[in-house]
């Protein structure tokens, strides 16, 4: 059974860093897109970033362009997204998602284009 499991969030000032993980089972990794996804009280759900099963491709929102980083370490079955330079509007639940729809730039962001889903890590960007 497909499982994801995200860790690394928590309290940072503006300007720090975090790293999450997202930890998949059940799945052959480098089969599956990986997205990861915001969502803060009273704004609609974000995608933030993907590592697409298509060239490798990786995907960002326009607002982290420059401050985030996604990878895959395949042997450990884990997608990373190397937070810098937070801002407060940062703030959110990140979930990350896993599908095996071949995932172009035009869907990536879309969360209806991601069947499995893991259960959040709290970042909130405070001083």
């Amino acid at each position: 059974q497909v499982q994801l499991v995200e860790s690394g969030g928590g309290l940072v000032q503006p300007g720090g860093s975090l790293r999450l993980s997202c930890v998949a089972s059940g799945l052959t990794l480098d089969y599956y897109a990986i997205g990861w996804f915001r969502q803060a009280p009273g704004k609609e759900r974000e995608g933030v970033s993907c590592t697409s099963n298509v060239d490798g491709t990786t995907y960002y929102a326009d607002s982290v362009k420059g401050r985030f980083t996604i990878s895959r370490d395949n042997a450990k079955n884990t997608v990373y997204l190397q937070m810098n330079n937070l801002k407060p509007e940062d703030t959110a639940l990140y979930h990350c998602a896993a599908d095996l729809r071949l995932m172009y730039g035009g869907m990536w962001w879309s969360s209806h284009n991601y069947d499995y889903w893991g259960q959040g890590t709290q970042v909130t960007v405070s001083s």
